[in-house]
């Protein structure tokens, strides 16, 4: 058996050698017959010795069905977006804040930049743990995605294992899986044949290629991985420059784009940008610009990040798209809050490889200002995934029969009146909950995963409840019957039971989500977190005037108006009640006073798997302390909390002689703070 053990091994390790230099290379070292040869031979070894197969085996790219869809995965730093440039100004910008932020800093001496193409795919997070691949995830909201390893097994370029040595014992290699444009081409050609549906473009192709249940069917599209960066890194310290850092993950077994260079000056970066701009067609996969990042990982740290997106790097992205089309018809749409939405309906057309027919007109003031007219020639404008727009009319083109449209006096759905308030932009339908637009926009955002989380009820399901009156407001929901889902088409007694099981879990919440769930106007996810820390009782905030919601963090007149305009009106007050007694309920939230908290001008950072409370409650108990918490280690940390699995940020932390408490410290400190007041 020891003999075959070691021939086993020996096949991997040619098939991976052979694997390498074919797909992250391009120089293929063996001719395919002798590839096939050797992969033959290694999967009939595995077949008589079911025993020895290991998932990093290259025999096992394609592995089983996945059962139920794709399971959430928390990003253990999260995934972050980049702000844009659009021109060469956008780039001066860019670059002289990098400069003036560092120049606080003490850093004066111009910066290296790691540069780029940015490719047009879906960008995903691979984990691997003492060498092997063991989960893939796409990037979802950017601190959570989707489970997508299986899939991800499949695609060549992906090294199941890595080679060399070096690497971490726990390395996360984030990048782009993208379809070349020849793969595209081929696939919709395959698709013709067999009579299937096409996909529009190479990045749409990839993300359905992605999303398959079945792997098998991942494995027979072209799709290909380049690596750009990285998330946790744990237990190697690795080079302070960004572009060695990728260079030497080419080391280990991972693609990195040939075109990415190192350079100096912000003229350096727009002759870059140029040359990257002339060959872009000529390139045999779809980009859309070029990303800048200040090279130095040392200085990323210290120039940290706003919202969610790093303030040392930039997508400098390539002009849009632009095609002429005819304006058919503006139609006027409702959403939750009973905005009054313009939409253009166009003659459909081609723009960046995307069959456009729609296009947002925000507002009649836009109309307005655009002089447009049902069947007008208009210049539409699409850049990347961002929604397609009016650029403007073609008035010379406008035919005799163009007429203008006026916003409607009743709302479309509803026949309520449609009021626009003096100094307000958007009209509104006064239908309210009585709308059927607004309905069922406000249920969908009343069962969404970020506010009551009823897993099961999608706008399939609500809009059947809707149409059959079941559910008329939030707390039908909860009066719905085992029968009543039964009866149904397409709802079994599993699906039937599971969701009546959801809608009791979702019973128990906390009050912050409780409020964004009410769809307030204006209070999304944070404020309605502030407002629950602020006033610790939903009677108090009900009762709360505007004066006393304009002292709530985040919240100014504008909103404090709208809040107290929520609850003053007599329908919204009977809903809330009716939810609490269908059994809705929250654990009660301590008012800190401004003496209980003892951590204000502090800045912590949670990380790792903890098991008492979740990283999102210790978050919460730290901001009622006064603190600022963060989401990266810096030399402006106070204190790092790490659980089991924490990482690179305790690496860093230990580093830089930030004080670090595991679980049962933080237990401990907590009760000695609320001890202390």
């Amino acid at each position: 058996m020891k003999a075959i053990e070691q021939q086993i091994a020996a096949l991997r390790e040619q098939l991976q050698k052979h694997n390498y230099a074919y797909y992250v290379l391009d120089e293929p070292t063996v001719p395919d017959a002798e590839y096939d040869r050797l992969f033959h031979e290694l999967k009939q070894l595995e077949e008589q010795h079911p025993e020895l197969v290991t998932p990093d085996s290259p025999t096992q790219r394609v592995g089983a069905p996945l059962i139920g869809g794709f399971t959430p995965v928390e990003h253990a730093v999260p995934m972050l977006s980049l702000d844009n440039a659009f021109s060469a100004d956008d780039l001066v910008a860019f670059c002289r804040r990098v400069a003036e932020r560092l120049d606080k800093e003490g850093v004066r001496e111009a910066q290296a930049f790691c540069c780029e193409p940015k490719l047009d795919g879906i960008a995903v997070t691979l984990r691997y743990e003492q060498g092997a691949l063991v989960q893939a995830a796409t990037r979802g909201d950017g601190t959570a995605g989707e489970n997508i390893t299986a899939n991800v097994r499949t695609i060549p370029s992906v090294p199941l294992r890595l080679q060399g040595s070096g690497f971490p014992p726990v390395l996360e290699v984030r990048g782009e899986i993208y379809m070349p444009r020849g793969g595209f081409q081929r696939l919709n050609e395959q698709a013709l044949a067999a009579g299937e549906k096409t996909y529009m473009n190479p990045r749409n192709a990839a993300s359905g290629s992605l999303r398959q249940i079945d792997p098998a069917v991942t494995a027979k599209r072209p799709l290909e991985f380049c690596c750009y960066g990285y998330g946790e890194i744990d237990g190697a310290l690795l080079p302070d420059s960004h572009f060695d850092r990728l260079r030497l993950f080419h080391q280990w077994g991972f693609r990195i784009n040939p075109e990415m260079q190192r350079i100096t000056g912000t003229e350096a970066l727009q002759a870059y940008y140029d040359d990257i701009a002339a060959k872009r067609d000529a390139l045999p996969y779809d980009i859309d610009g070029v990303v800048f990042k200040v090279d130095a990982v040392s200085l990323q740290e210290r120039l940290g990040m706003v919202s969610r997106a790093p303030r040392w790097a930039t997508a400098y992205k390539f002009p849009a798209q632009e095609e002429l089309t005819v304006l058919e018809r503006i139609d006027f749409q409702i959403g939750r809050t009973g905005a009054v939405t313009p939409v253009a309906r166009l003659q459909p057309v081609l723009v960046g490889g995307v069959m456009v027919s729609n296009a947002t007109l925000h507002n009649m003031d836009e109309i307005a200002r655009l002089d447009l007219h049902e069947g007008d020639t208009v210049i539409i404008h699409r850049a990347g995934d961002v929604i397609p727009k009016v650029l403007r009319a073609v008035p010379e083109r406008r035919p005799s029969n163009a007429r203008k449209v006026p916003l409607p006096d009743h709302c479309p759905v509803c026949d309520a009146p449609i009021e626009r308030l003096e100094g307000e932009v958007i009209a509104r339908c006064t239908g309210g909950v009585t709308c059927g637009a607004q309905r069922l926009e406000a249920l969908k955002h009343f069962v969404s995963r970020k506010a009551m989380d009823i897993d099961g009820v999608g706008e399939k399901l609500l809009e059947t409840l809707i149409e059959k009156q079941w559910v008329m407001q939030f707390s039908d929901l909860y009066r719905l019957t085992f029968d009543q889902l039964m009866a149904l088409d397409r709802m079994g007694e599993k699906s039937a039971q599971n969701t009546i099981d959801a809608l009791a879990k979702s019973k128990q919440t906390t009050l912050p989500r409780f409020l964004f769930a009410l769809g307030i106007r204006e209070v999304g996810e944070t404020t309605a977190r502030n407002l629950a820390l602020h006033f610790g009782h939903l009677d108090a905030l009900m009762r709360a005037s505007e004066e006393a919601l304009i002292a709530v963090t985040d919240v100014g007149p504008i909103m404090a108006k709208h809040i107290r305009q929520f609850f003053e009106q007599e329908h919204n007050v009977d809903e809330i009640r009716s939810l609490i007694g269908q059994g809705i309920q929250w654990p009660a939230i301590e008012v800190p006073s401004v003496d209980a908290q003892p951590l204000v001008g502090e800045t912590w950072v949670v990380t790792g798997k903890l098991e008492t409370a979740t990283r999102d409650e210790v978050k919460a108990d730290l901001q009622a302390l006064g603190a600022k918490v963060v989401g990266s280690v810096s030399a402006q940390t106070t204190c790092l909390i790490a659980g089991p699995g924490a990482g690179s940020k305790l690496t860093k932390a230990e580093s830089l002689g930030i004080p670090v408490l595991d679980e049962a410290g933080w237990l401990a400190r907590r009760q000695a703070l609320l001890g202390a007041n």
